[in-house]
């Protein structure tokens, strides 16, 4: 399967992985790469390096969302093979080192397998590496407050819930916000389209998850990159309070 690698804004790709987005920020030679899909999108990762005209060896940074397996994928390949840096909010750093795990259990999974779409979507975690061991030996913290001095200048922004230390990914300049899983526009198991909450079972504590979206809606942009589905183009907070009314 090829990577489905779309321009989003001047310097800024979403990628569209098995199930699973990530991002491509690019400025000059060098790349930020926010998340890494799941371990069995490593072929489709590359290619979507080279489509914009880079290189693994050009990735100045991994920034990850949050330690999920399907987020995580290829974070200590990258950081092993080329020495890449693997950046995280300092409550997942420990989750990124697998000292716990705050994922959906199999038996999550299967209480939620009369759903929609759930069986199927089991059938690909498994196939894509969603249940391998994936840590990253040594993730570090953000190494600063305010804007990293990456390419895109994002800025993490802390959204607990999913997970205790989910991080999106504002970049005020270019309107956008990179959210991760804190909001996404569909998922293989949501019969819903348009800004929402991922399903229950996914989250850590629903109840942070839902509080983090007023933190979403308080950030300006324009330009919503999701973790999962597509890009929403239309105001952040318009977004998130959506979201949130649907999840209340």
């Amino acid at each position: 399967m090829q990577a489905d690698v779309r321009q989003v804004a001047d310097g800024i790709h979403l990628v569209h992985g098995s199930n699973t987005n990530w991002v491509i920020l690019t400025e000059g030679d060098e790349i930020t790469l926010v998340d890494t899909g799941y371990l069995g999108d490593r072929e489709q990762l590359l290619a979507s390096l080279e489509a914009v005209g880079g290189a693994p060896e050009a990735v100045a940074a991994v920034l990850i969302t949050h330690a999920h397996n399907d987020h995580l994928g290829s974070a200590e390949y990258l950081r092993c093979t080329y020495g890449t840096p693997v950046y995280l909010h300092e409550a997942e750093v420990p989750h990124a080192r697998r000292e716990f795990l705050q994922q959906v259990t199999v038996g999550q999974v299967v209480k939620n397998s009369w759903r929609p779409g759930v069986l199927p979507w089991s059938v690909h975690t498994l196939r894509a590496g969603g249940m391998a061991h994936v840590p990253v030996a040594a993730p570090e913290p953000f190494p600063a407050a305010g804007p990293l001095d990456l390419p895109g200048r994002p800025v993490p922004v802390h959204t607990p819930g999913h997970t205790d230390g989910h991080a999106a990914f504002h970049l005020p300049d270019a309107g956008v916000l990179i959210s991760g899983d804190a909001l996404a526009t569909g998922h293989a198991t949501s019969r819903i389209q348009g800004p929402q909450l991922l399903p229950d079972m996914f989250h850590h504590e629903r109840a942070r998850a839902v509080a983090s979206l007023d933190i979403l809606a308080a950030l300006d942009g324009e330009l919503l990159l999701p973790g999962h589905g597509p890009v929403h183009r239309g105001p952040v907070r318009e977004a998130a309070l959506q979201a949130k009314e649907r999840a209340l």
